[in-house]
This record gives C-alpha cells, structure tokens and sequence, in this order.
C-alpha cells in the first residue's frame, strides 16, 4: 500500500511539474522549469523539444499537444503505438477502427427522417436539396419570371422534382447568368453566405461538360457535386518514421474557422485541370514553389455526401453538401518550412502517425476539420499503418467512398 502511495505522489508531481511548465510558457513565454526535466519525466511520441521553439507559432501549437497529452496522461500512463498495429491488441485494433468509422460518419449525416428533391437539369440529375429549399429557390425570382420550379405527379406527391425554367435559357451562359441572379437575391436576405466569387461547374459528371455554373458558395444549395484537392504533406524522418505537415486555420475563415487541416487543400474552380489546382494551392496556401509542387502524386479519392442543418434564416432548413476529393501526396524536403502566403492559414506543424491515430478519438479536444480525417485515413490505409486483416478494415475501405462519385 505504501509503495502504491508513494508511485502515485511521484505521478502527481510530475504532472503539476509538467502543467507548471505549460502555464508558464502560455503566459510569460518563457518556462519555469528546465526543459530537460520534461524530458526526464514525460516520453509519449507527441511532445516535441518544446525548448526549441518557445517563441513561434510552431512551439505553441506543440505546447497545445502537450497539453493534450497531460490530459491523457491523467486518465492513463499506458501510451499505444499506433505506428504498429501488428502487435496491437485486439481491444486497440478495435477502439482505431471505431474511431476511424465516428470520424467518417461526420462527414456523411444525410438524415432519413428528410425528403428530398432531386435538381434536374437536361434530364440529368444534378443535385438534391430539400423541399423547403427548392420552395425558396422557386419563390427568389427578383419579381421577374421564375428561374426555378417544382414539377410533381399528380397522382404522385413524392415524385416532386426541382426544374430550371425555359426563362433559364437552354445554354450554360444563359443558364449561369439566371441562376447567379437567385444566388445574389439569396445572398442579399442572407440565406447564402460566405460569397467566394468562385465559380464551380453544375453537371452530371467530373467529366462532362457544365450545363452551368455556381457561385462556390452557393453550390451546397443546389446539393450540386463539389470537387477539390488535398495533398499529404509527408516528411521521411528516416528509420521509416514519417510525420505529416498540419495547417491551423486562420479564424477569418468562413467555415472551420480556426481548425486543423491539410497543408494544402482546396475546392476545384472551372477551368483548371487538378493538377493545375495543386500547384495553384501548394503556392498560395503554403509557399510551396512550383518545382517542389510538381512532385505531388495523384493517389486516391474519397467520396462523401452530408447535410448540415440551417438556424440563420426560416426559408430553409439544410443543404447538402456532396464531396469528391483527389488526393495526392507530396514529399517535402526536412528544412522545408511552409509559408501562409494567402493569409487562410495561422501556423504548420509536423505530426507523426501517432497523433493523426489520437486526434481521431471522439473526445480530442482539437481535432482536424472533418472531411481531411477521410483523406488521411486513407492514407494511413495506403501506407500499411492500417493493416487489412484488421476487423472492420473493409468497411472502412466502403464508407470512405459513401458518396455519389461521378
């Protein structure tokens, strides 16, 4: 009993030794205990050599994982690798595997209890929305000829569909120019938000041709296909150990203000090619030059389909958002330092496999924005760190392409 006594004081002062050092560091900058001494009493992978950046935004965005640690250092002193599932436990195997499928599911919340219409256009589907959304559509006409309208059977309700008008012309232009002008109509009652001045392309397809196109923003409100890129950012440390480079959100942006995400991500505009819009993205995001950027390597892509609810405005209840991202890997160099030079990222820093396993966790306290958790596990599928004797690995092979992929 005394020895149980005595283990437990020491793991309680080395704890308080550890918060001590952080509180110091988040309010003076400077530590109150000798780095070294962390060292000594604290070893989990995801605590960097704090000393070394205690003055930049790479050493507090570190100093934040050091925290998370503390937390679960106080629930449990046992540290998983995740980097070898192979010996892994079988309640561990387990426990990933959930949380691999919960950080999934948040990108695929398409209710049940919803009716939806599908849009239509040239006898194509070409996105879904809700029935209060298409009434709101119909009724934003400008007090000119309606742009939109609601076509059913009689003798069958729920065949109800959404239409473009013949007032919306019968060609892309005239068909972009009309429904611009619903948008900006929604856009000025504030229904739409978060305008880009960003056009996507409406069509069956990746590789049809457009029938038109949207204002980036107001492509969720049609349920119309978006498409983007993510790229991994990976680091060889050697011993083949490799680490991932992760972007903090500036909290000026739109949507996941402040969030973790990619080092380079974005939605794919008209009239680039995907890897045009890799490069495009690697140098404005991250200040990757364009040599550097042309060694990122198409690999795979994910599919998702998710519904977020609407509280701003009464006309509308929730759009759809239906997602196709490539991705790709990119190696960086280990001096590379990345650089926000569009001003949407706050800081970068380097994770290894152990902390993308543990930001995954229902309960982390700062996890990555939700749709680059299906990017990165497919990745760790790709790389081996999920092996595909694992249970439950097939079925988050199938839920990583749960959306429409066309």
């Amino acid at each position: 009993m005394a020895l149980r006594l005595l283990s437990c004081a020491i793991t309680s002062i080395r704890i308080l030794t550890i918060v001590s050092y952080t509180f110091a560091f988040n309010m003076f900058g400077s530590p109150i205990v000798r780095p070294q001494s962390i060292s000594q009493h604290f070893r989990p992978s995801f605590v960097y050599k704090i000393n070394q950046h205690r003055n930049n935004s790479v050493g507090k965005e570190k100093m934040k994982i050091a925290v998370s640690s503390i937390r679960r250092l106080s629930v449990s002193q046992t540290k998983v690798s995740y980097s070898s599932l192979s010996s892994a436990t079988e309640t561990t195997k387990r426990e990933i595997m959930n949380d691999c499928l919960y950080r999934i599911s948040e990108c695929n919340r398409i209710p049940k209890n919803t009716s939806f219409l599908d849009f239509i256009v040239d006898d194509c589907v070409v996105g879904k929305v809700t029935s209060k959304v298409a009434k709101c559509l119909c009724d934003a006409n400008n007090a000119g000829d309606a742009i939109f309208q609601i076509n059913s059977s009689r003798n069958d309700p729920e065949s109800a569909v959404l239409l473009l008008t013949d007032a919306a012309g019968d060609c892309c232009e005239s068909r972009t120019a009309s429904v611009m002008s619903i948008m900006n109509n929604l856009r000025s009652r504030g229904i739409v938000t978060g305008w880009r001045d960003e056009l996507y392309p409406v069509s069956k397809g990746f590789y049809n041709e457009p029938l038109f196109l949207v204002e980036r923003a107001a492509a969720s409100y049609l349920g119309a296909l978006q498409y983007g890129v993510h790229i991994n950012g990976i680091v060889q440390e050697g011993n083949g150990i490799e680490k991932m480079w992760i972007a903090r959100r500036s909290k000026t942006k739109s949507k996941y203000p402040g969030m973790l995400d990619h080092i380079v991500a974005g939605g794919q505009p008209v009239g680039i090619s995907l890897f045009e819009n890799v490069i495009k993205e690697c140098m404005e995001e991250a200040g990757i030059e364009k040599d550097t950027a042309m060694n990122a390597r198409p690999v795979s892509a994910i599919s998702y389909e998710d519904f977020t609810k609407i509280d701003h405005h009464d006309e509308i209840d929730g759009i759809v958002d239906r997602v196709i991202l490539f991705n790709y890997d990119l190696e960086l160099p280990k001096q590379f330092e990345p650089v926000a030079v569009d001003g949407e990222v706050e800081s970068f820093f380097l994770w290894g496999v152990d902390e993308l396993f543990e930001s995954m966790h229902k309960d982390y306290y700062d996890p990555i924005k939700p749709n680059c958790y299906l990017v990165i596990i497919d990745y760790l599928m790709r790389k081996g760190y999920i092996l595909p004797d694992t249970p439950g690995y097939l079925d988050v092979l199938r839920e990583l392409r749960s959306g429409h992929c066309a």
